[in-house]
Order: C-alpha cells, then sequence, then structure tokens
C-alpha cells in the first residue's frame, strides 16, 4: 500500500509491504538534491515508520541517480543561517536513520555525492548497483557533517583516505573501503529485501531493538554540537560558493 504524508511536495514515495516500508527519492529533474522539503519529507516518513512498527527502512533513489547530495540550488537567496538550519535539519535527519528502532537499508544506484553519501552511511546495510560512484567533499568547505558515523563504519584509516583526498570512488573501492555492505545489481534489490527481512525479523521486536541499541555507539549530542561548531564559523556561504567554484 502507499502511504501518505502532510507534506504536498511529493518529494517521496513510500511503500509499505508487511515490516517493510520502501521510501523512493522523487526529484530525478534534480538528480534527487536534498532540498529542505525532501529532508522534512524523510524525517516524517521516519517518524511514521517508528510509530507503526515497522522493522526494516529501504531508501532509494528515481531516475538515473540515487542523489546529487545538498541542494545548492538558490544559494543566492540564502543566508549563512538559512544554510546552518538546513546543515541542522540534516544532521537530524542522519541521526533518525542511524538510530531508527528498525533496520535501514541504502539501495544506491548512478550518483551517489556529498549528503547522500552520508545518508547512506547512515544506514545498516548499504548495496549499490555495480557502476555507482561516491563522494563527500563536506570538509571541503568546512562543515562536519556525519564524520564520526563515517569513520565508525569504514575505519579511521579508510575514512581519512574518504575525505582527505574528496576523490570519486566506486562500488569496488566502496566494498574495500568497507562503506557499502554489498554490490547488486537493481533487479536483485526486491530478493535481496525479502532475504534482509527474513533476518530482521528473527528476533523478537524488544530483543532487536536492544540489538541495535548495543551495537552502536550513541554520539548523537556530540555529532549535533561538533556540527554547529563548524557552520557557525563566519563565512558558510562564502565558503560553499568558492567549493563550487572550484569544482565548476
Amino acid at each position: 500500500m502507499t502511504l501518505h504524508h502532510a507534506s504536498a511536495s511529493s518529494r517521496i514515495r513510500v511503500t509499505r509491504d508487511r515490516a517493510v516500508l520502501r521510501i523512493v527519492l522523487t526529484r530525478p529533474d534534480k538528480l534527487n538534491a536534498l532540498d529542505s522539503d525532501l529532508v522534512e519529507d524523510l524525517i516524517s516518513a521516519l517518524d511514521d515508520a517508528r510509530r507503526h512498527s515497522v522493522r526494516l527502512v529501504a531508501i532509494s533513489g528515481e531516475g538515473k541517480d540515487f542523489s546529487g547530495g545538498f541542494d545548492f540550488s538558490g544559494l543566492d537567496g540564502q543566508s549563512d543561517g538559512d544554510l546552518a538550519l538546513r546543515f541542522l535539519r540534516l544532521e537530524h535527519l542522519l541521526q533518525a536513520v542511524h538510530y531508527a528502532p528498525f533496520v535501514t537499508i541504502a539501495l544506491v544506484h548512478g550518483a551517489c555525492f556529498g549528503a547522500a553519501a552520508d545518508l547512506v552511511a547512515s544506514c545498516t546495510f548499504r548495496f549499490a548497483a555495480p557502476a555507482s560512484r561516491f563522494r563527500m567533499p563536506g570538509l571541503q568547505f568546512a562543515v562536519a557533517l556525519g564524520t564520526r558515523r563515517l569513520a565508525e563504519v569504514v575505519g579511521r584509516q579508510a575514512a581519512l583516505k574518504i575525505l582527505l583526498g574528496s576523490t570519486v570512488f566506486g562500488t569496488q573501492e566502496a566494498i574495500e573501503l568497507g562503506f557499502l555492505t554489498g554490490i547488486s545489481e537493481r533487479r536483485e534489490w526486491d530478493a535481496k529485501l525479502a532475504e534482509l527481512t527474513e533476518t530482521g525479523t528473527s528476533l523478537p521486536q524488544t530483543s532487536f531493538e536492544r540489538l541495535l541499541r548495543l551495537t552502536r555507539p550513541d554520539h548523537r549530542d556530540a555529532d549535533m554540537a561538533e556540527l554547529a561548531r563548524s557552520i557557525a564559523e563566519p563565512g558558510l556561504k562564502q565558503r560553499i560558493e568558492a567549493y563550487l567554484a572550484s569544482i565548476n
């Protein structure tokens, strides 16, 4: 069945099949870029999943790419304060994914850059189609978003390799670094979800939630504080503009 949310932005499509909730990003004309409305829609969908005893949430993207990341369109009309609030809400979303009382699964294809890669890193399991590619450039404009979570997923040395160079890396390197759980063709995703659903529902709900809590250190406050410090430094918009100019 399709679930409907209060937001009328139509930036996501949400369907549920028993214990599984599937969220599809539906801004293909904008490379599924994460604007404010899309972030709020995702937060709302995760809140609904928590209230309705969902056991597994899968996130994928419509069109040729998973997501181009943070939506920088309309930057001229945004202040440092506007941008800071957007990053704080984005961190709220990433924490909602990472600390959810259910399994979260990223199903990636095509480009997965910036904040979208942080979204993927926040998931319990992370699968990508063979030609997918990733990049995490946030520290290039001094925004500390998801840095600790990435290090927990891939280890300190791999995180340094990913973040220091801010280079694009493909699925095979992502597997070697530990960023991805596996490589899976898009036609195989339904079978993969069925397999993970069987595994994810093998424990009673209370035991399952306890397992999740005990296998992920809780750094929510520290991560939010670190992000806040990084975006509180004057010139956030200017730093972003300089970064965008350097890659165009």
